[in-house]
């Protein structure tokens, strides 16, 4: 399936989709020392965050998709040079209102999970 939305992302910093299909998403970041918050290697929650969120838009796969809201729970930590999976899938949309949950894996253990609420505007956000 092409991906609609988002089609601009550094795939090194927010993961890259290994599939998409209709309301469902997979992506694989790979976590690199850039992705460092100190000198033991913990990744900046913000990248696994970014992961999450991508999967997030690729699943709803709109133009105009925005995220509105997220209830996460950052859950094991993840370490430079692990390769985490973030799979996202819709569970309901009411009208442009969307929710996906998402969960993210790191050797089949869930390091994240998370609910985003997200909307599919009529035109591009900074329109």
């Amino acid at each position: 399936m092409k991906i609609d939305t988002h089609r601009h992302i550094d795939q090194a910093l927010c993961g890259r989709p290994l599939s998409v299909e209709e309301g469902k998403s997979h992506v694989e970041l790979v976590t690199t020392p850039q992705m460092a918050a100190d000198e033991q290697g913990l990744v900046h929650g913000g990248f696994v965050f970014g992961a999450a969120d991508y999967a997030a838009m690729i699943a709803v796969n709109h133009p105009h998709v925005v995220l509105g809201a997220s209830d996460v729970k950052f859950l094991k930590p993840v370490r430079v040079g692990e390769t985490v999976m973030a799979q996202a899938q819709v569970r309901e949309v009411r009208g442009k209102k969307y929710w996906v949950s998402v969960s993210v894996t790191k050797d089949g253990l869930e390091v994240f999970q998370g609910m985003f609420t997200c909307f599919v505007l009529d035109k591009h956000v900074l329109e």
